[in-house]
């Protein structure tokens, strides 16, 4: 009998903490060209400030579709082969939060809600009762708050953030993964070619099934 008492405490408790964890806000990430681009500016002038796109180079925003002169300004000196690296050494980067800001490349694919995860992170800065700064999502966070949404009251100014927001995570989804739409497409010419293939070999059996039932 006592054990199950223990049981339906434990459950309980399950239940309230559930209750208790904030859901995330649903990103709405997008794949077209004008989305992709203003969420590339965002990230080159502000976010690569402290963090990197190792796995990403300066030609790759070229072959997405991002006219070669502004690839050019961010790149500067730096031949369109180079991965796309922090401006923040990392002797700085570690006098200011104790480690080093993580890669962007791949945070849209290794944060548990991938895209939804970063855009919540993104807009659940606040402004604590001490003066301080907190994030409802990542409570032990140093990041600043890069978008300044903690100060936000009014809701036009809000939805603008969220777009911006929004925009970000669109980039960051495609650098996470920047061949997918390639698979895509060739996935479509695979399926068919399967379709025209079986077709083909469908009238082939009929016209051989046909020869043998002749004789």
């Amino acid at each position: 009998m006592r054990s199950w008492i223990i049981f339906a405490l434990c459950g309980l408790a399950l239940n309230a903490g559930a209750e208790e964890e904030l859901q995330l806000h649903q990103a709405g990430a997008t794949t077209d060209l004008p989305t992709l681009e203003r969420g590339a500016e965002t990230v080159m002038t502000v976010c690569l400030g402290c963090h990197s796109l190792k796995y990403i180079r300066f030609r790759e925003l070229e072959k997405l579709g991002i006219a070669k002169d502004k690839v050019d300004g961010w790149r500067g000196s730096n031949p369109m082969g180079t991965a796309i690296s922090s401006q923040m050494p990392a002797e700085a980067a570690m006098a200011s939060f104790g480690k080093a800001p993580p890669d962007l490349s791949l945070m849209a694919k290794a944060r548990e809600g991938g895209p939804d995860y970063i855009y919540s992170y993104l807009l659940g800065y606040y402004n604590t009762p001490e003066g301080g700064l907190g994030n409802h999502y990542y409570p032990p966070t140093k990041m600043p708050d890069v978008l300044g949404v903690a100060g936000v009251t009014d809701p036009a100014q809000r939805a603008e953030l969220e777009k911006k927001a929004r925009e970000v995570v669109s980039f960051l989804d495609w650098a996470a993964d920047p061949r997918a739409q390639e698979r895509h497409t060739l996935g479509y010419y695979v399926i068919a070619y399967l379709v025209l293939l079986t077709t083909l070999l469908y009238f082939l059996k009929r016209r051989v099934w046909g020869q043998l039932d002749k004789t």
